[in-house]
């Protein structure tokens, strides 16, 4: 009985164990629809808080850093930028491309160039 519950302990603390760094990439929204349809749907994200804000940021500009205390979806719609988290984690982000913000991780936005950006929380 012992051996069991070591083993199921394992199991759980591997399968809870975090993504790698490396194996974090930027998505885009056209990656989510893979059939020859032609209207599709795909739930992206289930907001908490209910919000959508549209952000803009000039060329070489920065959202400093922040933390939010819900998951967001920050979604590029023009322009191209780049999102970083106190993780390390630095993705390049293009029309179309989104990243997933966790809650209480620090974090910012650069833009690249005139950049639109939608934030869902």
């Amino acid at each position: 009985m012992k051996k069991i519950i070591l083993f199921l302990t394992v199991l759980t603390l591997i399968s809870c164990k975090s993504v790698p760094l490396q194996a974090i990439k930027t998505m885009n929204l056209k990656d989510l629809h893979t059939e020859q349809k032609e209207v599709q749907t795909a739930l992206l994200f289930a907001p908490s808080e209910n919000k959508v804000v549209s952000l803009q940021i000039a060329k070489g500009k920065q959202l400093s850093e922040h933390i939010t205390k819900v998951p967001a979806l920050l979604v590029c719609v023009s322009g191209t930028g780049s999102y970083g988290d106190e993780r390390g984690r630095k993705l390049d982000l293009k029309s179309g491309d989104y990243v997933k913000i966790e809650p209480n991780i620090k974090h910012w936005v650069n833009a690249f160039e005139n950049s639109n950006f939608l934030l869902i929380k």
